[in-house]
């Protein structure tokens, strides 16, 4: 799996809501985006936000970096300050784990 992380500053509480109602609404990724995951985390009080966008191959990755690039500025959370693509070197879920 990889994941590329996209972090944003200058970010409104406002602008976040409307975000997600966007994407709740939508019925699934924008039309050639093979993205398999997405998490939006927000810091209300630094004004930044990490976006988490998952995809299966290093391929689907390249295919979706194409078009959330080609995003107007508008539909992100805010200004985007920097970009990383990983590779998923270790998952561990610690849910029902009773820690």
């Amino acid at each position: 799996m990889f994941v590329r992380v996209v972090r944003f500053t200058d970010v409104k509480a406002d602008h976040v809501k409307e975000l997600v109602a966007r994407i709740n609404e939508a019925d699934g990724p924008p039309p050639g985006v093979p993205v398999s995951g997405l998490q939006v985390l927000f810091d209300e009080g630094q004004g930044t936000a990490v976006v988490l966008q998952a995809f299966n191959t290093a391929e689907d990755l390249e295919v979706g970096e194409a078009a959330f690039s080609a995003m107007d500025a508008s539909e992100t959370p805010g200004t985007r300050v920097s970009v990383d693509r990983c590779e998923v070197a270790l998952e561990l879920s610690l849910e029902g784990s009773g820690s």
